[in-house]
C-alpha cells in the first residue's frame, strides 16, 4: 500500500518531525515521552490533523527541543499601521517584547 503525503507539508507538521528526527526518536518513543498515543504523532507529522499551539510546544519539548515565537515588523504589515490613529500606531511601533517565562 502506497501513503501519499502533501507535497508541502504544514509547519506544525514540518516542526514536529524535523525535532523528532533531530532527536533521533521513532514516533512511538516521542509518544511515550509526551504521554501521548502513537497515532497522534503519525496523525500530526502526516497534516491529518493540526496541534494547538500547547500541544505542539509539549511535543517538541519532549523531544528536548524549545519553540520560540517571537513578532517582527513587515514592511507590508507596517503599512497597514498607517490605518491606526496614531497613538495606536505609536504603541504598535514601540512595543516591548514581554518577558521570556521558563
Amino acid at each position: 500500500m502506497t501513503q501519499s503525503y502533501a507535497a508541502s507539508p504544514s509547519a506544525a507538521a514540518a516542526l514536529l518531525q524535523l525535532a523528532r528526527l533531530k532527536a533521533g526518536l521513532s514516533q512511538r518513543e516521542l509518544a511515550e515521552r509526551a504521554s501521548v498515543p502513537t497515532t497522534m504523532i503519525s496523525a500530526y507529522e502526516r497534516d491529518k490533523r493540526q496541534p494547538t499551539l500547547g500541544t505542539l510546544l509539549k511535543l517538541t519539548q519532549a523531544a528536548g527541543f524549545n519553540v520560540r515565537i517571537w513578532l517582527e515588523p513587515d514592511v507590508q504589515a507596517d503599512q497597514g499601521v498607517e490605518s491606526l490613529d496614531s497613538q495606536q500606531a505609536d504603541r504598535w511601533r514601540h512595543a516591548s517584547p514581554l518577558a521570556e517565562t521558563s
